[in-house]
């Protein structure tokens, strides 16, 4: 496994729990926006200085304190030990959120069937029509789609989200994907942060922030089509 990095202390990672983050590098997609550029390269400075039994060692003696662990990237699923570390990490006690991009749902559907994850949150880049334009070269939509029907199927917490940034995300592409997830629990539109992202040269010169009004805009559209959707 490459561990990419480790929060030991969250507030927002993990709704309603204090929790510790572990980051994994590599990643199968190439954002734009991307804002842990050494992970979705798969050469975090960190990686060579962590071990998973040393993540295992701070998390037992967090047990009291901790409420949850949140596993994320780049993207966790590349891992062929990611059911290891999960079962490991749910032999401690705590409870399990994954961050994805959704690329791999039989990674999805294995941890759900064997209970080793308690919620989900799956990143939506853009219509999925629309990934071999702005995020992967010849990337399918069947595999997202095929993850957000698990996820929904699934009978555990989740959410989706979409980063709110022009010309990727528009009120057109923001419909289509609540078209998607209908009937969604929780759909999440966050804010844009340029500092530090893969490839500040696709912002250049480009019209790509939201203001407050046009993000308040896209969450009434999208209040039409799923249970709850706030900004963050």
């Amino acid at each position: 496994m490459q561990i990419g990095g480790l929060a030991k202390n969250s507030l927002i990672d993990f709704p309603g729990k204090l929790s510790s983050v572990i980051f994994f590098s590599g990643c199968n997609f190439d954002c734009p926006y991307c804002h842990n550029p050494d992970l979705a390269a798969g050469c975090s400075p960190h990686a060579d200085a962590i071990n998973f039994g040393e993540v295992c060692r701070f998390l037992e003696k967090r047990q009291d304190f901790l409420d949850g662990v949140v596993i994320s990237g780049g993207e966790p699923t590349l891992q062929t030990d990611l059911a290891d570390v999960c079962t490991q990490v749910k032999n401690l006690g705590f409870p399990l959120k994954l961050d994805t991009n959704g690329s791999r749902p039989e990674v999805l559907q294995h941890l759900i069937d064997e209970g080793l994850v308690d919620y989900i949150a799956m990143d939506l880049k853009t219509d999925p029509y629309l990934y071999t334009t702005f995020i992967k070269r010849d990337c399918a939509p069947d595999p997202i789609f095929s993850s957000i029907r698990i996820i929904m199927d699934a009978g555990i917490d989740y959410e989706f989200r979409t980063t709110c940034v022009k010309p990727i995300v528009t009120r057109q592409t923001v419909e289509r994907i609540c078209q998607r997830i209908q009937g969604a629990r929780l759909y999440v539109l966050q804010h844009f942060r340029k500092n530090g992202v893969l490839h500040p040269e696709f912002f250049k010169d480009c019209d790509y922030e939201y203001c407050d009004e046009e993000l308040i805009q896209l969450k009434a559209l999208a209040e039409q089509w799923v249970g709850k959707c706030i900004i963050r």
